[in-house]
């Protein structure tokens, strides 16, 4: 029978991939909108900034929120106050922190989608006067159908690995912080194998059925 402590740090790893994921979503419509079609000063700067987390150390962003939203900070004490929001060691913390580390894996690949769409599509349903909240989705969303999987599926799995930034953010506090990436860590330093073994299965197996699904959907809609 499986440890309840096990299930439930599985149930939260999944829980705050999912709502990372969802937010994700409308977040990177709209900035993959904003980047591929509006013409804009400073496009190039908002662009680096969305993407500096594929390059940035994941501790180096932790450390930041964790000073920028500290109990002692101008921030944390006003969400404290007037929110009564705390985003140090809580889950609050972590789908924050989660939102700024993985938007690159949602907005990047619909920025590609948004991008390759035929310009005529477009002529043609502003020529016919529709809007373009209309033809983003009548036309632009319905035709990106694969880089929204990819952009989706990819924001969910790399929620699910992430160690650096959930570690500093949000510690070990099991039932409301503690994840599978860090799980497997706090057992390997009590040499309890067996459990980290359990963890990083579960971890491995999902993220080659990510994989697997993103190469055989690109590939059966390549085909169609």
């Amino acid at each position: 029978m499986l440890d309840p402590a096990f299930l439930q740090t599985l149930y939260l790893t999944f829980k705050l991939a999912f709502i990372t994921t969802f937010i994700l979503f409308f977040i990177g419509v709209f900035l993959a909108y904003l980047l591929s079609f509006v013409r804009f000063p400073f496009k190039t700067i908002l662009q680096s900034f969305i993407s500096l987390p594929l390059i940035l150390p994941p501790s180096v962003l932790g450390f930041y929120l964790l000073v920028t939203f500290s109990a002692n900070s101008f921030l944390g004490q006003v969400l404290k106050e007037y929110f009564n929001l705390s985003l140090v060691f809580s889950f609050e913390g972590l789908v924050f922190a989660s939102l700024i580390f993985s938007l690159p894996f949602m907005v990047n690949p619909l920025q590609s989608a948004f991008s390759s769409i035929n310009p005529n599509l477009l002529d043609a349903s502003y020529s016919l006067g529709k809007g373009k909240i209309y033809t983003l989705f009548r036309v632009i969303l319905p035709n990106s159908k694969a880089g929204i999987f990819s952009a989706c599926a990819m924001s969910f799995a790399h929620t699910v690995g992430e160690f650096g930034v959930v570690m500093m953010i949000g510690g070990h506090k099991q039932g409301e912080t503690l994840v599978a990436s860090i799980a497997i860590y706090d057992e390997l330093e009590i040499l309890n194998y067996n459990l980290a073994h359990q963890y990083a299965f579960i971890l491995f197996i999902f993220s080659f059925l990510v994989l697997f699904s993103l190469y055989f959907v690109n590939k059966k809609m390549s085909f169609q």
